[in-house]
């Protein structure tokens, strides 16, 4: 793609130059300054006469590469490894990217393969090496959209969408101007300025393109705008220049920032860079999180991952800033992420070429988590993706209608926008569902409790229905444990791993009668099966799912009103004795003043915590044990003192 290269952040290499004749001399001083369109016009005419060096076929190569020529770029990148059969890492990337962009795949894999060999380190050999078959993936994420042309385009560079109050803003090349209009060198193209269009809300379509006159367009290039939910307020991206003034690195090099306006009388005024941003990086394509307190954007600041990577930052309730967080592996490569986009559903898509993909830029999707990490990184499949560049990617996740920006064959310009319809989601779903019986009758069991459980978190509970039925929609892949609970029933928990694909999972489940019969000195834990109450780790707050133990020990209690009970919490070896006696103790403690709380006299209840002073099996310090034998050491106990 053409336009959008320069808003990409691309972190050029150093390439170590040399002595050469004047034309080369001239197309390097082209290169350097990003006036790729000028300076291929001289190195083909250098290379057509025969010439042949690695730096020059370098640069052919990144020129076409970086506006997205992927055929002429893996032409010259064929040329490179002819003469040098072992180049930088990067090189092996973007030839790769660039065979598979133009269909030619077993050759782009083996270039791939040999990169991951050379490269170890490199993490996007890592998830091609650990995703050989991301093809069949790719096929299986397909199929889900109806895609249309968004009504807007251009013979000239559209994209990156953003739709606000029944308009969609975008970004276009489209202003030929005048005789004087100003072409950038990097595309050839005209400079972008922001437009807007009115959708109809009878047919979503948008319709009457029209340049957004305001101070947010100049004379350079302006993107991606993200507007706030009152409309007070607006990110965009734009080149660094404000107030008649033009910022460059220290290379004389104008790059891009993310800026600000504020909407007062009508009039976006306050036109500023965000703090964080500099003359010597890139920040660009900004996006806001549903509640509006963090900004995602892309950025090569100093110690990114790779040539640019996806931050987020916090947006203060006095409208300052927090210090911009990569948001790291796995989302990042050393490759180029980018147009980041985040719905209420804790889902971020973003565009990438280091992903596994079909070359070019793929769009992917990512699931946010609780501690700001990012998981379960998938391709949407080659409805929207191709192998051009396919980004800016954004969805209402309600209508599930969204836009998307792609330079994919039959378009009308080099970037064009394209508009939606997701018919089936991409995340992989089931359902798991069983019957609850006696396990010696077979009787079906209804009003049982049944509790789905991941990583010992509730996720969810039922009560099964008269025909003894229960069921939960769990997501393919994970692993969760199901408890089942009747009164006169021993309460059983069974682990179930959901397959990978969508479908159903039945888990039938059988309880046993209670034959528990307890006396002084007994635990009564152990009739419930409860081995250990759980807490957060090195806490001493009950949490939810020891809550649900914890109230069958109290309707034991309830229903025998002289019961008495001696409460003692045992850790295993591991952390020094000191702590984990206090540790212990605390949680003794906490487990009895929950008991109290809920209505048992205090005069029923005594309790100590022994650390690791009575471990029942070998693992004391020093002596190598398994996790599930460490477990069996952390435990609670309900010994019976008084009945």
């Amino acid at each position: 793609m053409k336009n959008y290269r320069l808003l990409c952040l691309i972190i050029l290499n150093v390439f170590y130059g040399y002595s050469q004749q004047s034309k080369l001399n001239s197309a390097d001083k082209k290169y350097d300054g990003y006036a790729y369109i000028d300076a291929i016009k001289t190195y083909e005419r250098v290379a057509d006469k025969g010439y042949k060096s690695e730096d020059l076929f370098k640069k052919l190569g990144n020129s076409y590469y970086f506006n997205s020529e992927f055929e002429s770029a893996a032409k010259w990148y064929g040329e490179l490894f002819a003469i040098n059969t072992s180049p930088e890492a990067e090189y092996y990337y973007r030839y790769a990217q660039s065979l598979r962009s133009t269909g030619q795949t077993d050759k782009a894999n083996k270039i791939m393969n040999e990169f991951n060999a050379k490269y170890k380190n490199d993490s996007r050999g890592k998830l091609y090496k650990e995703d050989v078959n991301y093809l069949d993936e790719i096929k299986a994420n397909s199929g889900r959209y109806k895609i249309e042309d968004a009504g807007i385009n251009s013979k000239y560079s559209d994209y990156g969408s953003f739709v606000y109050n029944n308009k969609i803003y975008f970004a276009s090349a489209r202003d030929t101007g005048n005789f004087s209009q100003r072409r950038h060198k990097w595309t050839g193209e005209y400079y972008t300025n922001i437009y807007s269009a009115n959708i109809d809300p009878q047919n979503s379509a948008a319709v009457k393109p029209d340049k957004f006159k305001t101070a947010l367009n100049t004379k350079f290039h302006e993107s991606t705008p993200v507007f706030t939910k009152d409309g007070n307020t607006v990110y965009f991206t734009r080149n660094n220049y404000i107030d008649g003034k033009k910022g460059k690195d220290d290379n004389k090099i104008t790059l891009i920032k993310l800026y600000k306006a504020t909407l007062e009388n009508g009039k976006w005024t306050k036109i500023t860079a965000l703090p964080f941003t500099s003359d010597n990086y890139s920040t660009a394509h900004p996006a806001l999180s549903p509640d509006e307190k963090t900004l995602y954007f892309a950025s090569d600041i100093p110690g990114s991952i790779g040539q640019s990577d996806i931050y987020k930052v916090s947006i203060n309730s006095d409208g300052s800033f927090g210090t911009p967080q990569n948001l790291g592996k796995p989302i990042n490569t050393e490759g180029k992420e980018t147009f980041p986009y985040v719905t209420s559903e804790n889902e971020i898509y973003f565009a990438s070429d280091g992903h596994p993909g079909l070359g070019g830029l793929d769009v992917f999707v990512g699931q946010i988590d609780e501690n700001g990490t990012v998981s379960d990184i998938q391709n949407l499949g080659n409805d929207i993706n191709s192998p051009k560049d396919d980004f800016a990617y954004i969805i209402d996740p309600v209508s599930r209608q969204g836009y998307f920006s792609s330079n994919k064959d039959g378009g009308m310009g080099s970037d064009d926008i394209y508009k939606f319809l997701e018919t089936k989601r991409l995340k992989c779903l089931q359902e798991l569902y069983g019957v609850i019986t006696d396990s010696e009758n077979g009787v079906v069991l209804p009003g049982s409790k049944v509790t789905l459980y991941e990583n010992q978190k509730i996720k969810n509970s039922t009560v099964s229905n008269t025909a003894g039925q229960y069921s939960f929609a769990v997501e393919c892949g994970k692993t969760y444990s199901v408890r089942a609970e009747k009164p006169d029933y021993a309460t059983k928990e069974v682990d179930i791993t959901i397959a990978k694909t969508n479908g159903k999972t039945n888990l039938p489940i059988a309880l046993d009668k209670s034959v528990c019969k307890v006396a002084v000195g007994d635990d009564l834990g152990k009739c419930f099966g409860i081995k250990m109450i759980y807490f957060d780790l090195d806490k001493s707050n009950i949490r939810t799912e020891a809550a649900l133990d914890l109230e069958k020990i109290l309707d034991v209690l309830n229903q025998n009103p002289t019961m008495k009970l001696d409460i003692r919490s045992h850790t295993d070896s591991r952390a020094s004795h000191q702590y984990n006696e206090a540790l212990s103790d605390r949680r003794a403690k906490s487990t009895i003043s929950w008991l109290i709380q809920n209505g048992v006299a205090k005069n029923r209840l005594t309790g100590k915590g022994y650390g690791e002073t009575q471990l029942v099996n070998q693992c004391s310090d020093g002596v190598n044990c398994t996790e599930e034998e460490h477990q069996m050491n952390r435990r609670s106990e309900f010994i019976i003192t008084a009945l």
